[in-house]
Order: structure tokens, then C-alpha cells, then sequence
């Protein structure tokens, strides 16, 4: 499948529609573009992959699609709804991020308790003892470690509660940032798994950044390659597999790729 047969086909259906998306960083004489007239679209339901090396630019767009970085231009559309520089609650309840670092992104001081209720009391929601249980038992920890802190638990344990706070505000869209870079290789599979899972029960819609083609392989249906800001290719999965992409920088990365097996 052509790049232009995927954006045409995703764009039917799109829950999160991105068009010529410039971002920059810093002021004056130093500010610098990072990412440079990207578009894709993600169909409901979904998952999306963007794959790239180090510096490419993914990572900077989920955190501008997430109202983490201020200075863009282009469209971002969220079920046909068009973002602006503000995020308001509707949109925190329809898009929430999965960080790469488990421990960097939950607060050592606080129990696994306070950091999964805090969205559910910042938004009003009540029933916050059976939503912190249920959350914990979708993502296959189970209530015994609901006052446990951060230090306590082990990489994967602190990813998946990541993706429980994640999930509390029942969110369509889950921007998912190398959510498993970070974590030993033996755990890797185990939070992919688990990733796969929520997405068919909860009907979730992803959009993944990562370096690595094994992963989107094992998730996603499509992916768009990034090279210096700028989307240099988009393509099936399908495609990827077959090792038949249309742009020398894709070949470059599927044969760089180390451990990644086409078939």
C-alpha cells in the first residue's frame, strides 16, 4: 500500500487528524524548527506507529499534540474538533500520554493511591475507590499494591501503573512515548501484551513513538518514518515486513535495525 492510499484511507475514519504541523524551540535568532510540515491521520480504533532514530522529531509531536509544547502551527484535529493553543478538560478526558520513563513520570512521594485518584479528583469523578481497584486490576498489578510507592515496585510494575493513571478518565486516544525504552527486555513483551489488550477491550485508539521497527511491527497497522523533523515516508506495516518501503532512509532504518526480523 502507497503512502497516499494510507493517508486516504485513515482519513475516512480519522479520530486524530494532524496537517502540516511546524513546531519550534527557543526565541530570536535561536529558535530552531523541530519538526517540520508533518501530517498523518489515525483512524478509530487504530494504532499508528512514528519510528525514527534519536533527535527525529517524534517524541517533540505527541508532546505538541498533548499541549506540552506551546510554539506550533499547522492543524490538530481531535474528532473533527480543531485544537488551540489551550487544552481544556474535555480534551484530558479524550487524550491521555504513557511517558518512557515509569519513574521520572510518577511521584516518588506519593502512593500508587494518590497518583491513580488525583485525575479522577482534578475532574470531578466520584467512585474513586472502585475506579483505583479496577484500573489496578486492568493492568494486571491487583489491589495489594494500591498504597505501595513508586520505589517499591519494579520497572514494569511502575510502567503499568503509568497506563492505570493513563486510564482513569476512560480516554479514547492513548499517545504512547517509547513506553517500553526504558524497561528490561525480559518485561518488554509483557507491556506490549498488555498494551495490545487494552486497546481491543477498551476500544482505544494509539498513537506510538519508538526507534524500534520490531515493536510497531507487533503493534500497529501503519507508521510514518521521521528523519530531521520531517515525515520522509508513510506505510503499512505490511509494507514494512515485506521490506519493499518506497524512501533510501526507510531502507537505511530496516537495515540498521538490529534484532528486527522482517518475516
Amino acid at each position: 500500500m502507497h503512502s497516499s492510499e494510507v493517508a486516504q484511507q485513515l482519513k475516512a475514519d480519522a479520530t486524530l487528524e494532524i496537517s502540516n504541523l511546524d513546531v519550534f524551540f527557543g526565541q530570536g535568532m535561536e529558535r530552531l524548527q523541530a519538526v517540520k510540515d508533518v501530517s498523518f491521520s489515525v483512524a478509530k480504533g487504530g494504532s499508528f506507529g512514528l519510528v525514527g532514530e534519536s533527535g527525529s522529531g517524534k517524541s517533540t509531536v505527541l508532546r505538541t499534540i498533548s499541549g506540552l509544547v506551546g510554539d506550533w502551527k499547522g492543524t490538530i484535529n481531535i474528532n473533527g474538533k480543531s485544537m488551540d493553543y489551550r487544552r481544556d478538560r474535555a480534551f484530558y478526558k479524550t487524550i491521555q500520554m504513557v511517558f518512557q520513563d515509569p519513574y521520572a513520570s510518577l511521584h516518588p512521594r506519593h502512593t500508587i493511591d494518590r497518583t491513580l485518584s488525583e485525575p479522577l479528583i482534578l475532574h470531578g469523578v466520584g467512585d474513586r475507590d472502585d475506579r483505583v481497584d479496577q484500573a489496578l486490576l486492568d493492568v494486571g498489578l491487583g489491589t495489594a499494591f494500591r498504597f505501595r510507592y513508586p520505589h517499591q515496585l519494579s520497572g514494569g510494575q511502575r510502567q503499568r501503573v503509568a497506563i492505570a493513571r493513563a486510564l482513569m478518565l476512560e480516554p479514547e486516544i492513548m499517545l504512547l512515548d517509547e513506553p517500553t525504552s526504558a524497561l528490561d527486555v525480559s518485561v518488554q513483551a509483557e507491556i506490549l501484551n498488555l498494551l495490545a489488550d487494552l486497546r481491543q477491550n477498551k476500544n482505544l485508539t494509539y498513537l506510538l513513538v519508538t526507534h524500534n521497527l520490531a515493536v510497531v511491527a507487533h503493534m500497529c497497522e501503519d507508521i510514518a518514518v521521521m528523519n530531521r523533523g520531517e515525515i520522509v515516508e508513510v506505510m503499512s506495516v505490511e509494507t514494512m515486513r515485506k521490506a519493499e518501503p518506497q524512501h533510501p532512509y526507510t531502507r537505511e532504518l530496516l537495515l540498521a535495525s538490529e534484532g528486527y526480523v522482517p518475516e
